[in-house]
C-alpha cells in the first residue's frame, strides 16, 4: 500500500476544515455548535424538528424548556442516531423532575461523533521521504467527538404562560490533539392561546465562547531525528506548521414555533411549523437577508386513540441558484404503551442530502409515574 505524504496527514486533520482553528483573536463560528443543530427526540425529529411550541415533554430540555413546566411526573429519555451511513453517531440521555406546582428541573447529555479515524503520522518515514515498509502496522485509530451538557428550569407563570432557561457546556475533542470547552445559556417561552401554542427559544443568548488549545506532543513523531537525538516534530517531518489555539464566538439563533391542535373524535391531528433565524452570516443553502439567514421546518402528526403516531415533516429548506429550491422531508411513527413511548424517524432520504447516507433516529421516553412524584397542584 503506497502511503503518499499528503496522505500521511489526510486522516488526522479530517474534520479540520469544519475546526478551522484561528491564529489569534476571536472570530464567529458558523457551525462552532453544528452537532447539536439537528435536534432530538424521535417525535420531534419525525415533524422535521417543528418541536419549539410542542415540546411539553422531557425533550424540552433541548427545544424549549419552558416546556418542563407542563410535565405531570419525572421522565427520562434516550435516543441513538447514526447520519452519513453510519459514519457520525449520536447519542443523547435527558432527565426532568418537577420540583413544586410551578418549577422543573432538567439535565441532558450530547454526544456526536467520528470514530476510528485514521492516524498515519507513524506511518510515514521523514528520514527516507516515503512510507515506512508495512505502512499498515504502524496506523493508529482515534475518535473525534462533540459533548454538550444541559442544565434546565422551568418556570410556570400563569395558567398559559412559561419560561425556561438552559446552562449549557460543550467540549469538542478532536484526540489527543485538540479541544475546546464551550458556555452559554439559552432562553425561552412557551405561550398557550387556546388550540394553538406558540414558543421562543433564543439559543446561545450570552454567546457561546469556545476556546481551543492544541497538544503539541501529540503531533510528534516515533522516529528520531538524527540531527536533534530527539524524535521528529510535525513540522520537521511534514514541512507545515501546526495550527495554533484560539477563540470562537457562536453567535445566538432565535428559533420561533407554532403548533395546532385539533380533536378528531378519538384521535387527533397536530401540525406544526418553526422557523430558526440565525445572525453568523450562512448564505449557501440557505434563504438569507444579508448576514441573516431564515431555517424553516414543517410537521404534521396523526394520533390514533393515543396509542399510535404517524408523522411527516420538512426539516430543511434550501435555494440555490445550482440546485434550486431543496426540500428535505422526514417520516415518523411512534407507539405508547402506557408510561412507556418508543418513536422512530427516518430522514435524509431525498435531496441531496441523501447522497450522504440516510438518517435513522430511535428514541425512548418513559414515565416514571408514581403517586408521590406527582407534581404539586398549583
Amino acid at each position: 500500500m503506497f502511503v503518499s505524504r499528503k496522505k500521511a496527514v489526510l486522516w488526522l486533520l479530517i474534520g479540520w476544515s469544519g475546526l478551522a482553528l484561528p491564529v489569534a483573536g476571536q472570530r464567529v463560528a458558523k457551525y462552532g455548535a453544528d452537532f447539536l443543530a439537528g435536534g432530538v427526540g424521535g417525535r420531534a425529529l419525525g415533524m422535521g424538528g417543528a418541536y419549539v411550541a410542542l415540546a411539553a415533554d422531557v425533550d424540552a430540555t433541548y427545544w424549549n424548556p419552558a416546556g418542563l413546566s407542563l410535565l405531570a411526573y419525572p421522565e427520562l429519555a434516550y435516543m441513538h442516531a447514526e447520519r452519513f451511513a453510519g459514519i457520525v453517531s449520536f447519542d443523547y440521555a435527558a432527565l426532568a423532575w418537577p420540583i413544586s406546582a410551578t418549577s422543573t428541573l432538567g439535565l441532558a447529555f450530547f454526544r456526536s461523533g467520528v470514530n476510528d479515524i485514521k492516524n498515519t503520522l507513524n506511518a510515514w518515514d521523514p528520514v527516507r521521504n516515503r512510507p515506512k515498509p508495512h505502512a499498515e502496522e504502524f496506523i493508529e485509530t482515534f475518535s473525534a467527538a462533540d459533548y454538550a451538557f444541559y442544565f434546565s428550569y422551568a418556570r410556570l407563570l400563569g395558567e398559559n404562560l412559561a419560561v425556561g432557561l438552559s446552562a449549557k457546556v460543550v467540549r469538542r475533542a478532536i484526540g489527543d490533539f485538540a479541544e475546546a470547552w464551550g458556555y452559554s445559556v439559552d432562553a425561552s417561552a412557551r405561550y398557550r392561546l387556546g388550540r394553538f401554542w406558540l414558543g421562543v427559544n433564543v439559543q446561545d443568548l450570552s454567546t457561546m465562547l469556545q476556546s481551543w488549545s492544541i497538544n503539541p506532543d501529540a503531533f510528534a513523531l516515533e522516529t528520531i531525528n538524527p540531527e536533534t537525538g530527539r524524535p521528529y516534530t510535525f513540522e520537521e517531518a511534514f514541512g507545515q506548521e501546526l495550527p495554533e489555539g484560539g477563540t470562537y464566538l457562536v453567535l445566538p439563533v432565535l428559533r420561533l414555533g407554532s403548533a395546532y391542535e385539533q380533536p378528531l373524535g378519538m384521535h387527533r391531528l397536530v401540525v406544526a411549523a418553526d422557523v430558526d433565524v440565525a445572525f453568523d452570516g450562512q448564505r449557501a443553502y440557505a434563504v438569507n437577508v444579508g448576514d441573516v439567514s431564515l431555517h424553516p421546518r414543517l410537521g404534521a402528526e396523526f394520533w390514533y386513540r393515543d396509542v399510535v403516531a404517524l408523522r411527516a415533516g420538512v426539516n430543511r429548506l434550501a435555494y440555490s441558484d445550482r440546485f434550486g429550491l431543496e426540500l428535505t422531508p422526514t417520516v415518523g411513527a411512534g407507539v405508547r404503551l402506557r408510561h412507556l413511548t418508543v418513536d422512530y424517524s427516518f430522514g435524509d432520504f431525498a435531496g441531496l442530502a441523501s447522497e450522504l447516507g440516510f438518517a435513522h433516529r430511535l428514541a425512548v421516553r418513559f414515565v416514571l409515574a408514581r403517586e408521590n412524584w406527582h407534581r404539586p397542584d398549583v
